[in-house]
């Protein structure tokens, strides 16, 4: 077995990562009033802080305010106050350790009851059968809104470095925008942004370029991909392999592997493809196959929670262990690691039939568990998933409230 699992990395830009343990992003919807993280998301960090992780990295932080995954999401744009920010950066690098941005725009996938604006790169929908209701019917974005989208990206990131930020990393993957122009599933453009790979990719590049730009060379830049959608005709292994080449020559310091989307939530262990059919480190068949024509380091996410999963990642060739629930149910699970523990409890799993409705359910226990954690109380991992899903449908439908307060006064003030 390796030895390197508690070893430092450098990467490109000259950032030495502690060890090879990253906090994988969790959508923590925990935002203050006006957007902002607060008091909860200070608590959740500094207690990951102290977990003896490498480098944690935040739930996705929305680049546009019209455009959020949830009501509770966090926004950083032009006009948003830093402050929060700066005391989001300190809690998270408190024990020494690296924290990075997550930056993302949700494209299509933005519920229907949400205010503001639903884009994809072609006017096609989210099909969940009977749960497709759920989500609002997007529009194509014009020439103009994608170059405004990727400038938003770039502000974004210079504006995290300047909070305190370690790093951004871009997501594209899990269904949302970037990994909507990528998928030849969804976008169905005639332009220079729709049908060969090297078109539907060039939003992702042009994003990744502008970010870089943006920031010193010493401000880490990664990328979130899928490595497979999981979606027959979808974005499959090649062409990961293939945008991965694409992003080497770019100064990316970290490419992350996960799979799947709403559509598909391969990423919570529920797609359909037998290659994600493992109880932990869904993807590393997959991963498997990149490591070896990759220039950049990858780190793979996905269902990990034994050291002895971890090591065998690192084995494969994998740079980096990602990990998300885990943390949620045991914070320090890292630091454990160190002096040969292990969790002590694991989630209660979710073995409903309907793929939609145990995916959301298992996003909602984590969300409890990390509402637990950012309290300073202890997870309780053994909560039921209806009883996590319907508190949390009770939270959202509050959040939803001032969200919509919060965006109707931003609009009237510009």
């Amino acid at each position: 077995m390796t030895s390197e699992l508690f070893s430092p990395l450098s990467l490109r830009s000259g950032q030495v990562l502690r060890n090879r343990i990253a906090k994988a992003a969790m959508e923590e919807n925990m935002a203050a009033d006006g957007q902002l993280p607060g008091a909860e998301l200070f608590g959740l960090y500094r207690r990951w802080a102290g977990g003896g992780t490498g480098p944690l990295i935040t739930g996705n932080v929305m680049v546009h305010a019209e455009a959020l995954t949830g009501p509770a999401g966090v926004v950083l744009d032009e006009a948003t106050p830093l402050e929060p920010f700066v005391e989001w950066a300190k809690a998270g690098k408190a024990e020494g350790g690296a924290i990075w941005m997550q930056i993302n725009h949700p494209g299509r996938q933005i519920g229907s009851d949400m205010p503001g604006v639903v884009w994809g790169p072609s006017a096609v929908g989210v099909d969940l059968g009977k749960h497709s209701g759920r989500f609002g019917r997007p529009v194509a974005m014009t020439a103009r809104q994608i170059e405004e989208t990727v400038a938003r990206y770039a502000v974004t990131a210079q504006r995290a470095e300047q909070a305190g930020f370690d790093g951004v990393e871009v997501h594209a993957a899990h269904g949302y925008l970037l990994s909507q122009f990528l998928s030849p599933l969804v976008n169905k453009r005639t332009d220079q942004w729709g049908g060969s790979l090297e078109n539907r990719a060039r939003m992702l590049l042009d994003v990744v370029r502008a970010v870089r730009a943006a920031v010193s060379p010493s401000f880490a830049v990664a990328v979130k991909l899928n490595s497979a959608d999981f979606q027959r005709g979808g974005f499959d292994a090649d062409d990961a392999r293939q945008v991965i080449e694409m992003l080497a020559p770019l100064g990316v310091d970290l490419v992350e592997l996960s799979g799947g989307s709403y559509e598909s939530p391969a990423m919570s262990g529920r797609a359909a493809d037998a290659r994600t059919q493992a109880r932990e480190a869904y993807f590393l068949d997959l991963a498997k196959d990149l490591v070896g024509s990759s220039t950049v380091p990858l780190m793979l996410t996905g269902g990990i929670t034994r050291r002895e999963t971890a090591e065998r990642v690192l084995d494969s060739g994998v740079a980096v262990v990602g990990m998300g629930t885990a943390l949620a149910v045991t914070p320090d699970l890292p630091a454990r690691w160190r002096t040969g523990g292990e969790a002590e409890r694991q989630l209660r799993p979710v073995t409903w039939s309907d793929k939609a409705l145990a995916s959301a359910a298992s996003m909602a226990q984590v969300r409890h568990q990390m509402r637990r954690i950012a309290r300073g109380s202890r997870p309780t991992p053994g909560t039921h998933p209806a009883v996590a899903l319907i508190a949390e449908q009770r939270k959202q439908r509050r959040a939803l409230r001032r969200y919509r307060d919060w965006l109707g006064r931003t609009r009237s003030a510009a």
